[in-house]
């Protein structure tokens, strides 16, 4: 399954909620270009490509269920639909569980035990932080606690020095 397949698979599971395909759509363009920028080889973009765009899965139900959709709930309740998600596609086992495990840690912060996870939580801040509005000196502790790779430190500077 290519990266585009997933995508339009992702758009369709998303039932026209332009608020969902817009935010996965702005994830992943931050992840892929901080991979590409990070030099990461073609099997770990891919699968961090994958991982930003489906990174959200559990929001609508989320949304649905408790009226909002707190970052440690999706964590706790995204592995089911990932699984179904790509039951009938030809990803391999070790991508989707890199998948998998990747969405059930990417609102945890600490422990990151890879650069996919590590630009996809950097990837989610930066839009995190412009949607939801975040203080500068949130963004700030952001920086010096959690973004490691230059690109993403690079884009947050740049996206957010006028705050």
């Amino acid at each position: 399954m290519t990266v585009s397949e997933v995508m339009e698979k992702m758009i369709r599971e998303s039932k026209g909620s332009f608020r969902d395909i817009n935010h996965f759509l702005k994830v992943w363009g931050y992840a892929r270009n901080i991979g590409k920028g990070e030099n990461l080889d073609d099997n770990t973009q891919k699968t961090l490509e994958i991982a930003a765009i489906v990174h959200d899965i559990s929001c609508p139900s989320l949304r649905e269920k408790y009226g909002e959709a707190d970052g440690k709930k999706q964590e706790e309740v995204s592995s089911p639909m990932i699984r179904k998600f790509f039951e009938d596609t030809d990803i391999s086992k070790s991508m989707l569980d890199r998948v998998d495990f990747m969405i059930a840690h990417h609102h945890t912060y600490t422990d990151i035990d890879g650069i996919d996870l590590q630009i996809l939580l950097e990837a989610d801040f930066l839009v995190n932080a412009d949607e939801m509005k975040l203080k500068k000196e949130a963004i700030e502790e952001m920086m010096r606690k959690v973004f490691k790779t230059e690109t993403g430190i690079r884009y947050l500077k740049a996206l957010f020095s006028g705050r």
